[in-house]
């Protein structure tokens, strides 16, 4: 493209770009520390959360497996055999 004959929008954007910039609160960063210090933390206490309850879960299997061991078959119910025939 030539210098001359540029997008519209091109143009459009270079205006924005170099016109005057928003003032940005002098604490930005520091809010973004915090909060992103929050994030973590909420973050992380959810990972432990979790990790519990699935070793809670898997504990809470394996006392239901030792009690009821469900591979183990039920014993046959058998009559009595005749007796006097």
């Amino acid at each position: 493209m030539s210098a001359d004959r540029r997008d519209p929008r091109e143009e459009q954007v270079r205006r924005m770009l170099d016109g005057p910039h928003p003032a940005l609160p002098p604490d930005l960063a520091a809010q973004a520390v915090r909060r992103g210090g929050r994030r973590l933390r909420l973050r992380r206490a959810a990972q432990r959360t979790a990790g519990w309850l699935l070793v809670l879960a898997l504990a809470a299997f394996l006392v239901w497996v030792g009690v009821e061991q469900p591979w183990a078959t039920e014993p046959a119910q058998v009559t009595p055999p005749l007796e006097g025939w």
